[in-house]
């Protein structure tokens, strides 16, 4: 939609002003040496102020980053990137609009995750203008429009997925790089009617709602204590069969089931324990 518009330098439109202003002197002093009023000066004095003050409302200047949207008697006649002086249409109305690039950060979100539990979640979204036009007549507000729009995608992105992922293979809020790319796609697709391109969106707080937070700690601390538990009574297998086999191998020590069972438990619980085991001397035989 966006359209170069019509302009020229304003240096120039300065000289031919001075030129004009020039041309009128050389008629107009001649004639003041005659006596009375000729009538040709206020001829010449009306048709200069005229075209000078139309050409002064041509000129425009136009800063680095910066776009100026033109529009002459409500209709869009082009824009203005370059930066600089420059003269276009008069009597047109202009309406600057920043080309920087921008960062908007939400406020902390309440929302309920795809498990219904209440979690807070934050983002920051890094974008630009690169439609100057659309940014201006599409929208009341482009800056508004951004800030709205990734308030509402970040509620979308939070009801998707679930603050943790108990099942292998389902992704979680937690995995920033799928949210935060998901999160940027879809901004993209809400905000290109406004002329805006997201550069990057990711997400700068999540955890559980106050509410929750104590008891989903509590949980995780479980589950955590739970897989590590899994891990030591897995590596303890494999270290207590690797024994027997050593021991079978090498000819130690003959040990018949009963036995293999009782090693097989005093190892477990020493190497499974949450204390130092304590050694018990056996004075008697194996078997007593």
């Amino acid at each position: 939609m966006e359209r170069r518009a019509f302009r020229f330098s304003g240096f120039l439109a300065i000289a031919g002003l001075l030129v004009l202003t020039a041309a009128a002197l050389l008629v107009v002093v001649p004639l003041l040496g005659e006596p009375g009023v000729h009538p040709l000066i206020p001829v010449v004095v009306v048709v200069w102020a005229l075209i000078a003050v139309l050409a002064a409302t041509g000129f425009i200047i136009v800063n680095p980053n910066d776009a100026q949207v033109v529009q002459f008697f409500g209709r869009y006649v082009g824009t203005i990137r370059e930066p600089g002086l420059h003269w276009t249409w008069p009597l047109s109305a202009r309406s600057r609009v920043t080309l920087r690039v921008r960062n908007f950060e939400t406020a902390r979100l309440k929302v309920s995750d795809a498990d219904g539990n209440p979690v807070e979640i934050a983002a920051v979204v890094v974008w630009r203008v690169i439609d100057s036009a659309r940014a201006v007549f599409s929208v009341d507000d482009h800056v508004e429009y951004v800030s709205v729009q990734a308030e509402s995608a970040v509620r979308h992105l939070a009801a998707s997925y679930p603050y943790e992922a108990h099942d292998s293979g389902r992704a979680s809020l937690r995995d920033g790089a799928v949210v935060n790319e998901e999160l940027t796609n879809e901004l993209r697709e809400r905000v290109e009617l406004a002329g805006v391109e997201v550069l990057e969106s990711r997400t700068t707080h999540l955890a559980y709602a106050p509410e929750i937070a104590h008891a989903m700690l509590a949980r995780q601390q479980a589950s955590a204590i739970v897989g590590a538990r899994f891990k030591i009574v897995e590596g303890a297998v494999g270290m207590v069969s690797n024994a027997l086999d050593r021991l079978r191998e090498e000819h130690v020590v003959e040990l018949d089931e009963e036995r293999k069972a009782q090693m097989v438990s005093n190892l477990l619980v020493v190497l499974c324990g949450d204390r130092a085991a304590q050694p018990v001397v056996n004075a008697g035989s194996l078997y007593s």
